[in-house]
Formats: structure tokens, C-alpha cells, sequence
């Protein structure tokens, strides 16, 4: 009679450990009892009728999924290549087994078709500046489609896009256009700008003639600041004035008559020293 309460007993505590269930913290157990919906049990430690309750474990936690370059072609005509990252995870586990046979290739194939339809319905320049606006519209329909089954998406990132190589080339072409309009603008400007400061500072320096030989001294401390060869000279106008006169009369003289009037001009006989008086 021991004997068969012993083993009654130990047959009693193998059934027992046999429907003991642990799970972590991000996972839960959608049980059947008979293959009929009981319930959601987890996480921690909880028993199970042994053959007569099936689990089905379920991962709660974010999930990534990587969306192969996909080739579609945009609303101005030109074909792309895109992929993109999807985030989602498991609010209702129930509905995740129950609603659909695999969530998990059904969210993938939600997004493929759902990305591709939304750059085809986008030209390539909203495609390349206004990712964020595409991305939302992404997420905001697989999330539609995929709420029944108990999945949320979180977030939908595209990570490339791929263009030929004739729009490559066409698109730098325009880039470079509008660099150079807006360059040639810029300067168009700066010298506008400059020609009304320019013009101010003639109209002061011509009210007061100080200022242009003061000017002349800034220019030279510019050019002597560093080590160079350059040499100018400083020649008051009157000298200038002289010179040209001198090679103009050179010019017309080749031998030299006429020289003397420029070198020695014509004075006067009271502008005359003694000396030259008596020696006339």
C-alpha cells in the first residue's frame, strides 16, 4: 500500500512538473486549452494543464525589419530603388496568433508593398528632401493595415535611395546651375554695394584732399607689413606733370631741341638772377 502511495505520489509531482511554465519578462504565453482560447499567461513562473494546455510563446519585445531595395518608379517617371528599416512590436499577443497565420511575414509584406506604392506616388524631389513626410505615410499605413493583428508600428526610416546614373549626372548639373545664379547674384550685389561706398568715400576725400595722401600712407603700411620686393615711390603731381612733359616734347623732338624749355622753362628778366643779367 506504501508502495502505491509512493509511486501515486511521485507519478502526481512528475505530472505537476511537467506543467510548469517560465517566462521572461518580455515574453508571454497565449495558452489553449483543448484548442480553445484560454487566455494570456506570463511572465514569471505559472503551471499548465500538462496535455491538455498548448503554449504558444510570443516576443514582445521591438522587432527590426529590413525591407530589401525594392525598384518602383516615381509619380514624375523616373525608377528608384529603396529600402528601408520598419520597427514594430507585439501589443496583443492574442490577436498577433489568432488574426493572422504568421505576423511576422505579414508585417514584411505590408510594408514592402505599402513603401513602394508611396514613392510611386511621390516625384523623385520629395523622395530625396522630404523623407520624413514619406516615412510617416509609410508607418501611418502598415499601422492601419496591421492594428487588427495586435502589432503597432513604431517607426519606418528609409535608409537609401537609388537613382541612375543620367538623373545623377542631370541632378548636378542643376545644382551646379543654381550654385552659380546664386554666386553671380551674391557678387552682383557686393558690388553694388561697394560702388555706393566707393562713391561716398570719392565725394569725401574730394571735400577734403588730406585724406587721399593719408590714404596713400595706409596703402604703403599695407604693402610693407610683409616681407616682399615691391618698391614704390611717392612723387608729388607737379613732377609727374613735369615728366610727361618731357617725354611728350622728346617725343616730338627726337634730338633733344625743345628740352631745354621743359628742363629750364622761359623766366622773365625780373625773375632772372644778377648773375645771368650781367652775363646777358
Amino acid at each position: 500500500m506504501e508502495q502505491l502511495l509512493g509511486v501515486l505520489l511521485a507519478a502526481i509531482l512528475m505530472v505537476g512538473a511537467k506543467g510548469l511554465r517560465l517566462d521572461r519578462e518580455y515574453e508571454r504565453g497565449v495558452i489553449f486549452r483543448l484548442g480553445r482560447l484560454k487566455g494570456t499567461m506570463g511572465p514569471g513562473l505559472y503551471w499548465v494543464v500538462p496535455w491538455v494546455d498548448q503554449k504558444v510563446q510570443v516576443d514582445v519585445r521591438t522587432k527590426t525589419v529590413d525591407i530589401q531595395p525594392q525598384e518602383t518608379v516615381t509619380a514624375d517617371s523616373v525608377t528608384v530603388k529603396v529600402n528601408a528599416v520598419l520597427y514594430y512590436r507585439i501589443l496583443d499577443p492574442v490577436k498577433a496568433i489568432n488574426k493572422v497565420e504568421n505576423y511576422q511575414v505579414a508585417v514584411y509584406q505590408t510594408a514592402l508593398t505599402t513603401l513602394r506604392n508611396v514613392v510611386g506616388q511621390n516625384i523623385l524631389d520629395d523622395v530625396l528632401q522630404n523623407r520624413d513626410k514619406v516615412n510617416a505615410r509609410v508607418q501611418e499605413i502598415v499601422d492601419e493595415i496591421t492594428e487588427p493583428w495586435g502589432v503597432v508600428i513604431e517607426r519606418v526610416e528609409m535608409k537609401d535611395v537609388e537613382i541612375p546614373l543620367a538623373m545623377q549626372r542631370a541632378m548636378a548639373k542643376e545644382a551646379e546651375a543654381v550654385r552659380e545664379k546664386r554666386a553671380r547674384l551674391i557678387k552682383a550685389a557686393a558690388e553694388q554695394e561697394a560702388s555706393a561706398q566707393l562713391a561716398e568715400a570719392a565725394q569725401r576725400i574730394t571735400e577734403h584732399p588730406a585724406a587721399l595722401e593719408l590714404r596713400r600712407l595706409q596703402m604703403l603700411t599695407e604693402i610693407g607689413a610683409e616681407n616682399n620686393t615691391t618698391t614704390l615711390i611717392m612723387l608729388p603731381s607737379d613732377i609727374v606733370t613735369l615728366a610727361k612733359e618731357w617725354s611728350e616734347a622728346l617725343r616730338q623732338n627726337p634730338q633733344g631741341s625743345g628740352l631745354a624749355k621743359v628742363m629750364m622753362p622761359e623766366r622773365s628778366p625780373q625773375e632772372r638772377p644778377e648773375s645771368e643779367s650781367e652775363m646777358g
